[in-house]
């Protein structure tokens, strides 16, 4: 009986010895609700690679199989380790989740912002957030579809919420920036910035995902349209 030990290669022995006292001896304390939890962890280089495999592993297998079939069990038997590994960098299958869509979240901005750099240009500046979003959708799509699944759990559309809020504050900054300089037509910032998103998020859906264009032809298309209606 495995018992949930690893097997095979030694270096995964170790690290499940490693992970099991570790989490044994941490010290622990309480949340609000009373329940103990673990203090913040402090991972090595190794760690975050080990916990950045557990989310992209994972990450596939609940756009596949679906958040609620998909078990702990089958994501670490996948990835070949023990639960006690698991549970170490995750203190539930809801964590993980909610720790996949934040940082898709922040892979996107940074995406985002390597694109547009420090580009002086207010539509310079939104031309080149879009096509990096584009991309970045083109190449992530099973990221998207659990986007999809988590605005509809309530324990999960606060952290979708929360992404859409700080997209759309970043929008608004670039157009009241082409508004003070004079290239985006007078009128209120976040009305703007919010139809350019719904253009965005829609094109997204219907031509990348149902139609299967290429990312490229859809940002040629939702930057003529936004900024033709921006300007």
């Amino acid at each position: 009986m495995n018992a949930g030990f690893p097997r095979g290669d030694s270096s995964v022995n170790r690290e499940f010895l490693t992970v099991f006292l570790t989490v044994f001896l941490t010290k622990r304390s309480r949340d609000s609700y009373g329940s103990v939890v673990p203090e913040k962890r402090q991972l090595t280089p190794r760690g975050k690679e080990r916990r950045h495999q557990l989310m992209a592993f994972a990450a596939a297998r609940f756009a596949e199989g679906g958040f609620h079939p998909t078990s702990v069990a089958e994501i670490v038997q996948g990835l070949g380790v023990g639960k006690g590994v698991f549970y170490w960098y995750f203190d539930s299958k809801d964590e993980l989740f909610i720790e996949i869509l934040r940082d898709a979240q922040q892979e996107l901005r940074r995406a985002q912002q390597h694109a547009i750099a420090s580009d002086p240009d207010p539509l310079r500046r939104i031309e080149c957030g879009i096509r990096a979003s584009m991309t970045w959708f083109g190449e992530n799509r099973h990221l998207v579809n659990l986007f999809q699944f988590a605005a509809t759990e309530d324990r999960f559309a606060p952290v979708v919420r929360r992404g859409q809020d700080v997209a759309l504050a970043d929008a608004v900054k670039h157009v009241k920036d082409g508004i003070v300089a004079g290239v985006i037509r007078d009128g209120e910032p976040e009305v703007l910035a919010l139809a350019m998103l719904g253009v965005i998020n829609h094109l997204v859906r219907e031509l990348i995902f149902v139609r299967g264009e290429a990312p490229d032809d859809v940002a040629d298309a939702a930057v003529a349209f936004c900024l033709g209606g921006l300007a």
